[in-house]
């Protein structure tokens, strides 16, 4: 049987894997700890792996599935909404160009936050500043535009939580940054991917103006525990 790829279940491979300590669950389903993302996954489709699912969720609240199948109902969840999405990776990037950024950190939480809440670049949460370097540009002494990693399954990391403060777009910050962060990702011998959702065609291009291409269709279900 065809091994199945580290990217088919993204959060499955990495929670397993290099970002384990964030593993919250056991056994066949697992979500990172919520300050960090919202993230649940499982191995495979097996019964028992879609019933510890359904009671990982009644613990611990919503979740979001994010893989290349269309996951199965899963018991005692209601999914309130299913989209699909696009995964693209970087075997190569293109452009390049000198870009004025800094290094984000703890002390810089705060702003993060606030920024992904107003731009809504994917879920963000306290801690999701934490899953990777994270690298962004201030204007006056003001945070506007910010990326970094998220998803990390062994020899892959994502490229993530990239946004610009609605006033200081069309600047090309976006895609600088961008540039940066996949390419220490490349240059430590990993491949770069992210996702968007399928009908979100104007960052798609962007992201194909970098070097990003198409792997596959992903798809994206928001779990909640079933009333009662």
């Amino acid at each position: 049987m065809e091994q199945p790829h580290p990217l088919d279940r993204p959060a499955w491979t990495a929670l397993c894997t290099r970002q384990q300590p964030l593993a919250r669950g056991e056994g066949r389903a697992l979500r990172y700890d919520r300050d960090y993302a919202i993230f649940a996954a499982v191995g495979d489709h097996a019964p028992a792996s879609l019933e510890a699912l359904g009671a990982l969720i009644a613990a611990t609240g919503p979740a979001i599935v994010l893989q290349k199948d269309r996951l199965p109902p899963v018991p005692g969840t209601v999914a309130v909404k299913r989209r699909m999405g696009v995964q693209m990776v970087a075997e190569t990037l293109s452009g390049s160009g000198a870009l004025d950024f800094l290094e984000l950190g703890d002390g810089d939480a705060a702003e993060m936050l606030a920024l992904a809440t107003l731009t809504e670049p994917g879920p963000f949460f306290a801690r999701t500043h934490r899953l990777g370097a994270f690298i962004g540009i201030r204007d006056s002494g003001r945070l506007v535009a910010m990326a970094g990693e998220r998803t990390k399954p062994e020899g892959f990391t994502e490229v993530s939580g990239v946004c610009t403060h609605p006033d200081w777009r069309g600047r090309g910050y976006a895609g600088g940054l961008m540039r940066v962060v996949a390419a220490r990702i490349a240059a430590r011998g990993e491949t770069p991917f992210l996702h968007a959702y399928a009908d979100n065609r104007g960052a798609i291009t962007l992201y194909e103006s970098l070097g990003f291409r198409l792997r596959c269709e992903v798809n994206v279900a928001v779990l909640e525990p079933e009333a009662g």
